[in-house]
Formats: C-alpha cells, sequence, structure tokens
C-alpha cells in the first residue's frame, strides 16, 4: 500500500483507516443508522464508531447476520451500543417499515449513513419491479433520508447540533458517461450492468447535491455528502465469481483493506473538519471532483423530482 501514502489537505491519505481518522473524536450522545452493515466497510464502520460511543442501529436484511456482528463487536467493545433492525432497501415498504419502527422507538437522530449496495448483477427487478441497482443504491436510501428527515432536524434542534448524511457512492459513478437514462431505468433490452451500477452511484451523489440545496434554503442545521470509499475486494463482486477470485488474488498489493475503505464515510461521519461542509464529494478522506453530471444542479432537480413519484404510495 506503499503508493497509497500521500496526505491531502485532511491530513489524512487513502492508507489511513478508519481508526486513523477518528482518533480522539467523542461520539457519546450521538445515534447513527448504517445501512449493509453486516458486512465488508459497513461492519467496519458500525465497529469503529461504536468504539467512539455512538449509539449505531444496524440497518439490514438479515437480522441474524447483523446480531452476530453485533456480539462481535461487543467482544470488543463490551460498552458498545448497538441494535439490530431489519430493511430491505430493495423494498419500499420494508424501508417504510423501518422508518415507522425507528421513528416510535423515539430515538435521536444524529447520522444517516447510506452505505448498502449491490453492483452490477445480471438484470433483476425489485420487489416494486425497479431495476434493482437503482432501486437498492438510490431509491430505497432515497425514499429512507426522506422519512427520517423530520427525525434529524428536531435532534439537530433539540442538541443544538449539527446532523450528516453520508450517501457511499463510488468512482464509479463516473461510469454512467451519458448521466441517468429516466426512459430507461427498467428495460431489460438496453441493460448494462455496469453502466446502471455507475448511474446509481451518480444518484447517490446528486442526490447530496439536491439534499444541500433543501437545507441551505430551509436553514436546516443538516449536512448531505457522498464519497468514494476506495477500490475495496469486498462481496459487492458477488455476482462475478472470476472477477471476484482474481480480486482475491492481487487486492493485498493493489486494493484498499477493509480498514482503509471504511475511512473516509468514518471521517465524513464524525470529523470536526467536516463540520458545515455539504453537497461535497469526498475521496480517501478529503474533498475531490466528481464528474461533470454530478455537478448538474438541473440533473439532480430532475432525479429529485423523479424519485418523489417512484416512492409515492
Amino acid at each position: 500500500m506503499w503508493f497509497f501514502g500521500r496526505k491531502g489537505a485532511s491530513g489524512f491519505s487513502a492508507s489511513s483507516t478508519a481508526e486513523d481518522v477518528t482518533k480522539g473524536i467523542n461520539g457519546t450522545g450521538l445515534t447513527a443508522i448504517v445501512t449493509g452493515a453486516t458486512s465488508g466497510i459497513g461492519t467496519e464502520t458500525t465497529r469503529v464508531l461504536a468504539m467512539h460511543d455512538v449509539h449505531v442501529i444496524m440497518a439490514v436484511r438479515n437480522t441474524e447476520s447483523g446480531r452476530k456482528v453485533k456480539q462481535t463487536i461487543l467482544n470488543e467493545t463490551p460498552t458498545a451500543k448497538v441494535d439490530v433492525m431489519e430493511l430491505d432497501l430493495s423494498s419500499l415498504a420494508s424501508v417504510r417499515n423501518f422508518a415507522a419502527e425507528f421513528i416510535s422507538s423515539g430515538l435521536p437522530l444524529n447520522i444517516l449513513i447510506n452505505n448498502a449496495g449491490v453492483m452490477a448483477p445480471p438484470f433483476l427487478l425489485s420487489k416494486d419491479k425497479i431495476e434493482l441497482q437503482f432501486a437498492t443504491n438510490h431509491l430505497g436510501h432515497f425514499l429512507l433520508t426522506q422519512l427520517l428527515l423530520e427525525t434529524m432536524k428536531r435532534t439537530s434542534h433539540e442538541q443544538n447540533k449539527e446532523g450528516r448524511i453520508v450517501n457511499v457512492s463510488s468512482e464509479a459513478h463516473k461510469f454512467a458517461y451519458k448521466g441517468i437514462y429516466f426512459d430507461d431505468l427498467n428495460k431489460e433490452s438496453s441493460y448494462s450492468p455496469i453502466y446502471m451500477y455507475g448511474q446509481s452511484k451518480l444518484a447517490n451523489i446528486l442526490h447530496a447535491k439536491e439534499l444541500t440545496k433543501c437545507f441551505k434554503e430551509n436553514r436546516v442545521n443538516l449536512t448531505a455528502n457522498a464519497l468514494h470509499p476506495g477500490s475495496i475486494a469486498t462481496n459487492l463482486l458477488r455476482y462475478h465469481k472470476i472477477i471476484d477470485g482474481v480480486v482475491d488474488w492481487v487486492g493485498k498489493y493493489f486494493l484498499k483493506n477493509i480498514p482503509q475503505g471504511a475511512a473516509t464515510t468514518c471521517y465524513v461521519a464524525l470529523h470536526p473538519q467536516v463540520k458545515g461542509v455539504s453537497g461535497e464529494y469526498f475521496m480517501d478522506s478529503n474533498i475531490a471532483q466528481p464528474n461533470s453530471y454530478a455537478k448538474d444542479s438541473a440533473l439532480a432537480k430532475e432525479l429529485w423530482d423523479i424519485s418523489l413519484t417512484m416512492v409515492a404510495p
């Protein structure tokens, strides 16, 4: 990992780990939701936030796996506050059920980490008949965020603390080199696994951009940012066994490990350097530049309006 050592303006680099970027930070009194917390950077993000006394709700499809991860964290940090709740982001009904259950719990919400995702599967439709990557990576998180915004606003007001929304995107957003094909979202005949993955990751950045616009217009003490965690060997490649095997073989030499992969998420979620920063795209725990489509305000508004229509009951 020697070639990942150059530090940016934040003082961190691609070789920094999640523990490195959160060293000395006290998260007591904060509550966070992490989607997709049963594997990879979601698990590491949960572990590190819990180390810093953040109360973490693991929002996961497989609650049995979630409970195992929780126990592993408790074995390491017995004082950790970790809860497991069921959430299937490919089902809008599941998103609504999760949000209703969380809101009824009366818990505050300071940090929402939209981390879960699927990458380049064969053509599949969600339970709502929406292309799976767009449904899971963007639309489920879009609805989840909408449903939890009032709780985040109330928490921010009552605690006089900034709330943070963190969208885990990817440099793969650049694969969507022609933007978002709104008219072809669910067409199998024109389906390209990699392009559609890039499209969903582009949507994550545009979502944060439009959220920021809303927060500034309404003078809300919330921020929304997107990030690229880095190239990491995780189970995202489970649909591509041959590629996954090659990645396992060479990944230790050329890819980030999971603690390094979770660093930017934890940095954007917790670090005081990010206070007041919103609508940005981060990489290696530093502000980076996405492609031109990710900066397109008109495209962000179009995505917002179409997403609202698609998630309407």
